[in-house]
Formats: structure tokens, sequence, C-alpha cells
């Protein structure tokens, strides 16, 4: 069947999507069991621990309405640990750790620290006790204070072991439990600009004794970056450094530190979150860890002597969150993706090579004719090096175009702006794919996954870098003749709506853009945003408010005369990372300009989207305000929003 780009009907509807979509992670096996969370949409976005025993059956652990997530830095993670027959876990509504057996019905409060937030913990088993990141909200209009504590299992008592730094991760206990090992960073520096890996012995009375800077910081003017401390069976410490400019693993032996093997590619990732796996131990002479080149994931086996790296060959090209079974015969599970394939808790049997997917984020079961298999980007960036993205095709077997007409492309734009996107299969992308949108995913100078220098790209340049890199992208698909340049569309969430709300504010490439929850005044963000951000910017714009010119230069809000661009705003009233003002300041402008513009906020919503209503009002609202913007007719039943200036005739 003929009919235009945008207009074709797909069976991915955004009913589908919320149905069939969950959020899994974290898995781990424990005293013959796995474990993993899943963030349900269903049921409001609610974190529930499942258990699966050797039949394959599965349980959830915490009973509603507990929810197992932390606030720690906002966007959390470590947000649980398992510890013989019972679960720890940070409960979201009063941010209390909890211990919840795993046959009984109800969990126990631990803690009563109202304004204290616990992450990231690590059970000292000698010393009867969990050692946290914890970070103290309790003086009121101060910064809080971050700083690592042990929490008795008993009492619930919380006992300071050390602080005296804005950010502290990934405590880590030696086998015998005699050392502690953990990670600090300070204003203005993020986790991915340079941190300290600390290790101290633990005293008698459980205290922290001689605390030496074993690695990281500024080595002669080059800052270098550590993540994942872990020690080996032995009691070594292991650790992931980007010395050599890429994230490799690194051992510390009589004070020497050695690169396991030097190779230009990421054993890490920007620490966003707390609780990242990408090795463990498998026994005292090999590891088994997870790598990326240029975002394409592998698994591999790491040999502790010879350094050997040899590559396990398997279908995904997204891998993520080790855990290793060494009891009977010897097992790993990992999150697993790929083009084709949904992320899944993927079981390997080591000595067969076999896989068995435990469980999937989606059990849909696509028709290969409505999918878009992406073509990995390299093009020219405005510097003279090299950008990087994902291009996705129209892909619905039911229909084709007419002759003389290009897709509309629509750019995405993922958050941080130091993140990543993957290739790995997602509904949300190909539900603009299967209606004839082409699609281009963009790993912009400034993302995580080609290298510390690609990365650095974006220091100082941000709303600049990013923003010629798409630019950059759609022109080069123009050139190839494979989409509409007068039909492009911008959009992203976080930091990707900053970078969308700058292409429509200081150039002409783009027709419209979907904002969520994006920022338009970075002077506002750099004042009003929570503690682990606050000075990010500093690194990415510059000081502030020391050069507050070059905020309100790169700020949108204070160039809209600039724009000549429709929008559409997705905004959480809760959001603590970029308050709704942002969005309701930049409306109020584009609507007194007279350009098309649209506001959708949510109630009960934070920074990202978690209810199945809400996430599938976004899908719906931002087609049907393209349908409006391009001048098509969805083929999708939409409750239409209200747009602003739109003229009649449109």
């Amino acid at each position: 069947m003929k009919a235009p780009y945008g207009s074709w009907k797909s069976p991915i509807t955004s009913d589908l999507i919320v149905a069939e979509s969950i959020g899994i992670g974290g898995q781990i096996f424990h005293l013959g069991k796995l474990y993993w969370v899943e963030v349900r949409p269903q049921e409001g976005g609610r974190q529930v621990l499942v258990q699966r025993d050797s039949k394959g059956e599965e349980k959830d652990i915490n009973p509603a309405p507990f929810n197992i997530r932390t606030r720690v830095h906002e966007y959390g993670g470590g947000s649980w640990l398992l510890h013989e027959n019972s679960v720890y876990f940070s409960n979201f509504s009063d941010q209390q750790i909890y211990q919840q057996y795993f046959d009984q019905a109800q969990p126990t409060q631990l803690t009563h620290q109202p304004g204290l937030r616990f992450a990231d913990g690590v059970i000292d088993a000698d010393r009867h006790r969990i050692i946290y990141v914890v970070e103290d909200h309790t003086a009121e209009d101060q910064e809080a204070e971050n700083k690592l504590c042990a929490v008795d299992l008993e009492t619930g008592e919380v006992t300071i072991l050390t602080d005296g730094h804005d950010f502290f991760a990934s405590p880590t206990l030696s086998p015998d439990g005699s050392k502690l090992a953990w990670i600090t960073w300070d204003h203005p520096h993020m986790p991915w600009d340079e941190t300290l890996l600390w290790q101290a012995s633990i005293g008698e009375d459980g205290q922290l004794l001689n605390s030496e800077k074993v690695s990281g910081g500024d080595n002669e003017g080059e800052k270098i970056s550590i993540q994942q401390p872990r020690y080996s069976p032995s009691g070594e410490l292991y650790f992931v450094s980007d010395e050599s400019g890429w994230w490799n693993i690194y051992r510390l032996r009589q004070g020497v530190q050695t690169n396991l093997h030097k190779l230009e590619a990421e054993f890490g990732q920007p620490h966003w979150i707390f609780g990242q796996c990408n090795y463990q131990f498998l026994n005292e002479e090999k590891i088994i860890c997870t790598y990326g080149v240029k975002n394409v994931s592998k698994l591999a086996t790491l040999d502790l002597a010879t350094g050997d790296l040899q590559d396990i060959a398997l279908p995904y090209t997204d891998i993520s969150d080790l855990s290793v079974q060494t009891h009977g015969s010897q097992q790993v599970v990992f999150l697993g993706a790929s083009a084709t394939e949904f992320a899944g808790i993927v079981m390997l049997e080591l000595a067969s090579g076999t896989t068995q997917v435990i469980k999937q984020s989606i059990t849909l079961q696509l028709d290969e004719g409505y999918l878009s298999v992406p073509e990995t980007l390299e093009f020219p960036a405005a510097d003279g090096g090299t950008a990087h993205a994902f291009f996705y095709p129209p892909a619905n077997r039911d229909y084709e175009s007419p002759d003389d007409e290009r897709p509309p492309l629509i750019v995405m734009l993922h958050g941080g702006p130091t993140g990543a996107t993957s290739n790995a299969l997602s509904l949300k992308t190909q539900y603009w794919t299967s209606r004839g949108f082409a699609l281009l995913d963009v790993n912009y100078r400034g993302s995580t996954g080609y290298g510390r220098e690609y990365r650095d790209k974006l220091l100082g340049k941000w709303g600049i870098v990013d923003v010629q890199d798409t630019v950059s992208g759609c022109n080069y698909l123009g050139d190839k003749n494979l989409v509409d340049m007068e039909r492009l569309a911008i959009r992203g969430g976080s930091a990707g709506g900053y970078t969308t709300l700058c292409a429509l504010t200081f150039t002409d490439t783009f027709k419209a853009g979907a904002s969520h929850f994006g920022v338009s005044d970075l002077e506002a963000l750099a004042k009003d945003t929570h503690k682990f951000e606050s000075r990010y910017l500093d690194s990415i714009v510059g000081a502030y408010p020391e050069e507050l010119e070059v905020y309100r230069q790169r700020s949108p809000i204070h160039h809209v005369d600039q724009l000549s661009s429709a929008c559409i705003f997705f905004q959480g009233l809760e959001d603590k990372v970029v308050p709704p003002n942002q969005a309701e300041t930049m409306v109020e402008a584009l609507k007194e300009k007279g350009l098309p513009v649209a506001y959708v906020p949510f109630e009960g919503e934070q920074h990202g989207f978690r209810r199945a209503e809400n996430i599938k009002r976004c899908l719906d609202l931002e087609l049907y305000f393209y349908s409006r913007i391009f001048g098509f007719t969805s083929a999708d039943q939409i409750e239409p929003v209200e747009i602003m200036n739109l003229p009649e005739n449109a």
C-alpha cells in the first residue's frame, strides 16, 4: 500500500509499549538463586525485587507499596543488597533501609534517620553491619553532605567512617574483611572527569585506619577517572582507570599499578548511577568482563597472569551488569540486547558456551517486517574530526511511500550529556520508524564509549559541538538523499532536551522539536539543581558566576528572537534536576513570539517518566504534534493537545 511517510499504521502502539515494557537490571546470584529488580510502569514505576529459583519459578519479594529505589545523587542505583536469607533495601517514599526476609510477607524498618539517604552498600559480615554511601539532607538551606557510614544490622545505628569529600562511591571490602577501598571526587569535577581511589585498614573498633590515596586524581596535569574497585579472591585491588585515555582494567600490586590489557576500548561507563559492574572474578586466575568499541559491546575473559583477552562469541551488542555463579557449573548472567533482540537477563554456561534468556524487558515477538535495523554511521564533524550515530530507516512491511517522497527525519539525543546511545532494540524507536519516520540516534562529541579524548570534546563546548554534530548528521543524510531536509525534527530528554532547544534556537535546520524535561536556562540550572550536578556546568560551559555571559549566550531562553520552529514540551512537576519553571518560561516565550507550542505537564513525575499512562501520552502527543506541523494525517486515534499559535489551515 502506498501512503505518505508518517501516516503508516503500525502494530507498535503506545498501549503495546507500556503494556509490554518493564525495566530490568541488577541481576545477581545468591545462595543458588537468581535475583533482579523490575521497574513496572503499570505500577507507577514501582521497583520490585524478583527471585527465581532453580526450577525457574519466580516470586516478588517486596510487597506493594514498598518501592526499592534510592535518591542518592537523584539518579540512584545500588539501592539493595542481599545477605543470608534476606534483602536490605532503600524504600523510595522515606529513603530508609528496610530488611525483608525471603520467607516473610512484610519488611521491617532498620534505620530511622529522616533526612539520610543510603546507596551502594556492602555487607561487613564480621562486624554485623552494612557500609553505605550516605547523603545527609538534614541541614536546612545547605548543600547535602556525603560520607561513608556503617549501619548496624541489629539497631540501625548509623556511624560515620569517613567524610571530607563532596562525593563517595563504591565501598568494597577485601575478602578477609581487613581492608576497605572506595572512590571519592570533589566539586567541580564529575566522576568521569577526576576521581580518587582510597584504601584503608579496618581497626578493631570498626573505624578506618591509615587511609591512603592509591590512584586517580591529577597526574602531571592529566586528570584520571577511576571506577569499580574490586578485590580479587586473594585480596589484591583491581579497578577501572582511564589513565591510558580509555577505561581499562588495572591491578594494584605492592604499590605498582598495571594495565592488564591496554586497549582502545571502554571497560567502564560514566558513573551516573551506583552499582555498575563491568567485570567479575571467575577465580584467582581469570576475570569475566564486558567492554565496548564504538558503543558495541563484547563479553570476554581476561587472563590475569598473561593479560590475554579472549572474546566470547555472542549475538549481543549491548552487555552490562555482570554477575558470576561459582557454585556447581560456572555461570554468568548479564543484561544483553542487540539490534534485533530486546534487553533481557541472559545466563551463560561458560563450559558449554550455551545461553538462556531468563527474563526480557519486552516479551513481544516483533515481526521482522516492522523492524528497522540500524546502520552504524561515522560522519564528518565540524572540527575536521568524526562524529558517530546509528541511523534507522523507515520500515513497515504493509506500506511503501510515493516515489518522489523522502521520509521525515527525527534526530534523537541521549541524556547526560556525558552519556551514550547503543543499537539495542527499542520499541520506542520502532514506534517511529514503523510509522514512516527515519531516525538518527546521535553520539555527538562528548558522548562516552569513544575514549577520553572524544569525551573531552564537550569541555567548555556544551550547546556548541553537540548542536554542530546533530546538524552535520542531518546534512550527511541529506547529501545521500535519504531524508527530507524540509521535514527535520529533533527530540531529547534532560541534557538532550537542552541540545534540542539549542538546535531550534541557534540553527535553522529543524522545523519541529520535542523537549522532554529539557534545560532552557543554564543560569537557572546552575543555581537550582541537586548536588550531584550542581557544578557539572563548570566543566562543559564555564565557571559560574564568573562566566555568566557565556551562560546567557548559550541559553535558548535568552534568544527566543532567533527561534523559528515549533516545539512541544513534556515536564514532570516534581522534577528536582530540571525544575518545571525551565519549561514553563520557554513555553511562555514561544507563545508570545507566535510560534506553535504545546505544554504537557505531569503531576507526580520526576526527572524521567515512570507511569504507564504518562509514557503512553508522551509518545502519542509527540506523534500528533509532528503530524500537525509536517502536514500528514496520523493513522492513530489520539486525544489531541492544544497547540498554541497553530495556523488554522495546518
